[in-house]
């Protein structure tokens, strides 16, 4: 596998991410102990914390590992989970999620870690960073466990907009690409487009369109489309990356947790069902770790905000601190790979062939 990432200039000196340690279900705690993991991990990196300076400086202070490496930011107000997107808008300046994204605009640091709420955090993303120039809706993408030797698939949207169309899924194929390239390490990604079959003459008028967009980009963009793929490819080897719709997405996203969650409760139940069956367990302890750790969503955990002027990395809200340290490790890679600056510049490219499509459609016509 080659990589293409570029570290000549982003990759210069340390990287600094911005951390929102409210929000999230097991409170500040379980950040400031992911982001201690994280620095004992890696050495170039360093923190700004967001949050009351009182209780985090007692929290900091019995982490060694994070002395001279986190400096906290006071903020008073916390976004909650019920709380309304066009409400923290109007009223959310105190707060550790407006706080977080601040940094990144300010150029303080380069990625924004939060665990809090989704709607709000995209909302303010799109507030205080903008939009990146061409960008019609960002997209939320999450890396799913695969088949493929990388051992995950990138999948967008997964809830950023419920509405996707032909010009979106586009640029959700873009944004995919250079995704899978900087955090996969994926020189030339495989993209596939959701649909209900893979034959060329199903789907919504919108796909079918899609479908002829991404592929006549694909040479210039650098990625191989495999055209339509189907749910059961999410998880397999036939592409690389998968380009839906937001609504769609998120189906397919809650779908595979609630999967997962229950077939690890029936294997437990399984292998406590007799006293045979708990020998069993105790002869498969060593694959049934493996397993365990193979599909632990801890690991992968992070969903990318692209599309933005920032790159923003959105925690699950009841991410422990290996959770927290996966998002904060997904934060670093993407810093270190000139990330958004990258994704910038695919962006523009696809602007400039559609221009340049325009101009010569204007033309035959004249």
């Amino acid at each position: 596998m080659t990589s293409s990432k570029d570290h000549n200039n982003a990759g210069a000196g340390r990287v600094v991410i911005s951390v929102d340690a409210m929000g999230g279900d097991r409170g500040p705690a379980a950040v400031v102990a992911g982001i201690s993991r994280s620095a004992k991990l890696n050495p170039e990196v360093d923190f700004i914390l967001h949050g009351p300076e009182n209780d985090l400086s007692k929290l900091v202070a019995k982490r060694r590992i994070l002395d001279g490496r986190c400096t906290i930011r006071h903020a008073q107000d916390v976004v909650s989970m019920e709380d309304k997107p066009s409400q923290v808008m109007r009223h959310g300046k105190a707060t550790s999620m407006w706080s977080t994204l601040e940094s990144v605009r300010n150029g303080d640091a380069t990625v924004a870690v939060s665990c809090g709420n989704t709607g709000a955090l995209m909302a303010l993303s799109m507030i205080r960073l903008r939009k990146l120039p061409g960008v019609n809706r960002p997209a939320i993408a999450i890396l799913w466990p695969s088949r493929n030797p990388q051992g995950f698939n990138v999948m967008l949207d997964v809830g950023a907009d419920i509405r996707a169309d032909a010009t979106d899924l586009l640029q959700y194929a873009l944004m995919g690409a250079s995704y899978a390239r900087n955090g996969l390490e994926l020189k030339r990604p495989r993209i596939g487009l959701l649909n209900v079959g893979t034959e060329e003459h199903k789907g919504r008028a919108e796909l079918k369109e899609a479908h002829d967009l991404i592929s006549a980009h694909a040479e210039k963009a650098q990625f191989d489309f495999v055209g339509f793929v189907e749910g059961g490819d999410i998880p397999g080897k036939t592409c690389d990356v998968i380009v839906t719709d937001g609504f769609t997405g998120n189906v397919a996203l809650k779908t595979g947790e609630g999967t997962a969650s229950l077939i690890g409760d029936l294997l437990r139940q399984a292998f406590a069902y007799s006293p045979l069956s708990r020998v069993a367990s105790l002869l498969a302890y060593t694959s049934l770790k493996r397993l365990q750790k193979r599909i632990d969503p801890r690991r992968v955990n992070g969903g990318v905000f692209l599309g933005l002027n920032g790159t923003v990395v959105k925690s699950h809200g009841s991410a422990d601190a290996m959770g927290v340290s996966a998002a904060v490790k997904l934060a670093f890679e993407l810093a270190r790979s000139g990330f958004t600056d990258r994704l910038a510049a695919r962006v523009a490219s696809a602007a400039e062939l559609d221009q340049d499509a325009l101009g010569q459609k204007d033309k035959n016509v004249k």
